[in-house]
């Protein structure tokens, strides 16, 4: 694959083992730093790190309440667990995310979490959750998929049969602000997954920390796409890179692969406690010593 544009980059904040107003604070100095183009949360209803007991904030609820309090970044939730909602009530939920943000939300969506970490297992009986099978609940995500951009875009009620979900008379209003609907990314790596993604992705999102892991997984979605005639290049490469505060150059060197493997969307994970301007320093620290760094592309 040939070299990603200029990449855009943003941030993650798990809302998990942190305060809502510490996230608030990152997220609004972050609206103010043009060089941080989105920013994300996570989809989890109980802890997958730190104390077990510890706080989870519900994303979308949280995503609603940021949106409202910036003004600039494109925002969405990385990844929604197609697990815990219906098609039909998520596009609703991000309608309004879309409305109350004046068009800035890509709908991140994804399988949902698999069986390990045990942490993330244990959320769905907690929450009176069925858990599916992996083929099964990849089955489910396409149709979710469908679902989901049809509420967005069609102008008359309509009825879904599939095998995971049923609708009579399914119909969205008001629909998004952005047109014909927002972005969708899909996170996942599994091969099943990836042919969802070459079928109805707008952006790919993966995991980073092997990169030829990475490189691969992105080439076997090259080969989907080519299977069902779509060009790989209309679906925009996302990874999601782990940041260490004391060791910068590490997450520089770990960018600088991405961007070399195709990967234009760079999603910078931030632990907390968050330092005090955190969003300035990943600019400067981060964004600005490897736009500095000579691997730059399509600049």
């Amino acid at each position: 694959m040939a070299p990603a544009p200029r990449p855009r980059f943003g941030i993650m904040t798990a809302p998990s083992q942190v305060d809502y107003h510490d996230i608030l604070s990152v997220w609004r100095e972050a609206d103010a730093v043009p060089e941080i183009e989105h920013a994300w949360l996570f989809d989890h209803l109980m802890p997958i790190f730190g104390d077990p007991d510890g706080p989870t904030y519900e994303g979308w609820t949280l995503l609603s309440a940021l949106a409202a309090q910036t003004r600039r970044l494109r925002l969405g939730v990385m990844v929604t667990s197609n697990r815990f909602r219906p098609p039909a009530l998520l596009a609703k939920i991000a309608t309004t995310v879309d409305i109350v943000s004046g068009g800035r939300l890509d709908l991140g969506i994804g399988v949902g979490s698999r069986p390990n970490p045990p942490q993330a297992r244990r959320e769905y009986p907690a929450h009176g959750l069925p858990f599916q099978p992996p083929a099964q609940a990849v089955e489910s995500l396409a149709e979710a998929c469908t679902v989901i951009r049809r509420l967005w875009t069609e102008k008359e009620p309509f009825d879904f049969h599939g095998t995971h979900h049923q609708l009579t008379g399914a119909f969205g209003s008001p629909n998004p602000v952005q047109r014909p609907h927002p972005p969708i990314l899909i996170g996942g790596r599994s091969a099943a997954t990836l042919r969802v993604v070459a079928e109805h992705a707008d952006l790919w999102n993966i995991p980073g920390g092997d990169i030829d892991d990475v490189v691969r997984r992105s080439a076997l979605l090259d080969r989907y796409c080519a299977d069902i005639g779509r060009d790989p290049a209309s679906i925009v490469r996302s990874i999601h890179l782990p940041v260490d505060y004391d060791r910068p150059g590490e997450t520089i060197e770990a960018i600088g692969e991405a961007v070399d493997a195709g990967f234009g969307h760079i999603v910078l994970g931030l632990g907390a406690p968050y330092p005090a301007g955190v969003a300035r320093w990943v600019a400067d620290e981060l964004i600005g010593a490897y736009r500095g760094s000579g691997r730059v592309h399509g600049s």
